[in-house]
C-alpha cells in the first residue's frame, strides 16, 4: 500500500479505536510514565481539531497495581489479579484525567465485561451511553473490568476488548498500539532477518502462523491477540493498525498518513452488526459436528442446518445460545444461535424435520440454526 492509498484510507477516518498496551504506558520497572500520557492527550486533542473522535482501549491498571503493592511478577490467580487491577485502575484513570484536562477535555472511564456484549439489551445501551459520551465531546477510556470478571466471561486480553469496542460503536478504524514496530514474518527479537509487513490485504492460514503469544512481566497476549482482533475488525468492515506507541506522535504519524506499522486490510465482505456480534461477541457454548452435506449446504448454497446433517453434539446449551459448526475434518465452518438445547438436539440429530415433533414430541422449529441466525466462518 503506497502512502497516498493510506492517506486515502485515514480519509475516511471519522471515529478510530485505539488500544493502548502497558508497555506502552508504563517504564521498565511497571510504573507509569506520565509523559506518555502527555503524549497520548496531545495527539488526541490534535486528532479532534481534525474532526476525529477517539475512543481509547486502556491497559495499564494490573501494571499500575503491581508497582503499587511492590510486586515483581504478575500472579496468576484471577482473584490476586483482580485485587491488583483495582489498586491500580484508580492511579490509571487519575493520569489520563490530569494528561487530558491540560487540553480542556474531559475524559469517562468505562469498565466492561463480555457479558456486558453478549446480552444485547445491555450491548446496545453500551453503545448509546459511548455515542452520547462521544456526542458530549468527552473521550471514553475503556477497560476490562477486571474487579468483577471470572473465567467464563473475560477478554483475556485488551486487543479483543477493543475489537469487540469496534463493533460496539461502529467506528471506521481500530488502532493497536504496543512496543513492537508491526507485524512481522518471524519472531524479530529471535532472528534477525524478520521481514516488517506493511500491509495484509488478508489474514490466513500463513500470517496466522507467523503470530505468536507474548507474556511479560505485566503484558499479555502478544501478535497471535492482534490478529485475532484484526480479524474481527475485517469482518465488520474496518481497517486495523498495528504500531509501536513507544515512539513520539505515534497516532499523528498514523494520521498523516505516514508508512508506519502495518495496515491489515477489512474483507470485502461486511457482517451486519448483528451477525458480527453473533460471531464474535458470544462465547460458544457448545459444538456441532456436520456432515459434508450438512457443510457444504450451509457454506456454498447458503441453506439453514437442519437436523438431519449433524452427526455429534459436543457441550450442554441451551436454546438461543451461541454453538459452533465444524465439518468432518474439524475445520469450523459457521457459528449460530441454535434453535433447540443440546438434550433436544442429541435426540433429534440424524432425523428428518418433519420427525420433530415425533420424537420431542413438539417442534419449535424445522431448523437447528437459521440461516439468518448464522454466520459462515469458513467456505
Amino acid at each position: 500500500m503506497s502512502e497516498q492509498e493510506r492517506k486515502n484510507l485515514i480519509k475516511k477516518v471519522k471515529t478510530a479505536v485505539v488500544k493502548i498496551g502497558s508497555s506502552v504506558l508504563t517504564h521498565d520497572d511497571g510504573s507509569l510514565d506520565e509523559s506518555v500520557f502527555e503524549g497520548i492527550a496531545r495527539q488526541v486533542f490534535n486528532l479532534k481539531q481534525r474532526g476525529v473522535r477517539t475512543i481509547i482501549v486502556s491497559s495499564g491498571a494490573i501494571a499500575s497495581g503491581m508497582k503499587k503493592l511492590g510486586l515483581s511478577s504478575k500472579p496468576v490467580e484471577i482473584d490476586v489479579k483482580q485485587a491488583i487491577s483495582a489498586c491500580g485502575q484508580t492511579e490509571l484513570i487519575r493520569n489520563y484525567e490530569e494528561a487530558f484536562s491540560e487540553f480542556g477535555l474531559n475524559v469517562a472511564q468505562i469498565l466492561l465485561t463480555r457479558d456486558g456484549f453478549s446480552d444485547r439489551k445491555r450491548f446496545l445501551n453500551s453503545r448509546k451511553t459511548i455515542r452520547r459520551l462521544l456526542e458530549m465531546e468527552v473521550i471514553p477510556v475503556i477497560n476490562e473490568n477486571d474487579t468483577v470478571a471470572f473465567e467464563e466471561i473475560m477478554f483475556g486480553d485488551n486487543d479483543n476488548l477493543a475489537a469487540l469496542v469496534i463493533s460496539l460503536t461502529e467506528a471506521d478504524l481500530l488502532v493497536l498500539l504496543s512496543n513492537v514496530e508491526g507485524f512481522f514474518d518471524k519472531d524479530p527479537a529471535k532472528d534477525e532477518n524478520a521481514k516488517l509487513l506493511s500491509t495484509i490485504p488478508e489474514i490466513d492460514s500463513r500470517i496466522e502462523s507467523f503470530a505468536g503469544d507474548t507474556f511479560g512481566k505485566t503484558t499479555s497476549g502478544g501478535m497471535k491477540t492482534k490478529i485475532q482482533a484484526a480479524r474481527s475488525a475485517a469482518a465488520f468492515g474496518v481497517p486495523t493498525i498495528i504500531a509501536n506507541g513507544k515512539r513520539k506522535d505515534s497516532l499523528l504519524s498514523i494520521f498523516n498518513g505516514h508508512e508506519y506499522g502495518t495496515v491489515i486490510l477489512p474483507t470485502r465482505e461486511r457482517l451486519t452488526g448483528k451477525k458480527h456480534w453473533i460471531a464474535y461477541t458470544l462465547k460458544p457454548q457448545g459444538k456441532l459436528i456436520l456432515d459434508e452435506g450438512a457443510a457444504d449446504a450451509i457454506t456454498k448454497k447458503g441453506k439453514s442446518l437442519l437436523p438431519s446433517g449433524i452427526k455429534e453434539v459436543e457441550g450442554e446449551f441451551e436454546i438461543g445460545e451461541l454453538v459452533s459448526c465444524f465439518n468432518s475434518s474439524e475445520v469450523e465452518i459457521s457459528r449460530g444461535l441454535c434453535s433447540y438445547g443440546s438434550s433436544e438436539v442429541r435426540k433429534i440429530l440424524g432425523k428428518k424435520s418433519s420427525e420433530i415433533e415425533n420424537v420431542l414430541g413438539y417442534r419449535y422449529s424445522d431448523e437447528i440454526i437459521h440461516r439468518n441466525e448464522m454466520v459462515i466462518l469458513s467456505r
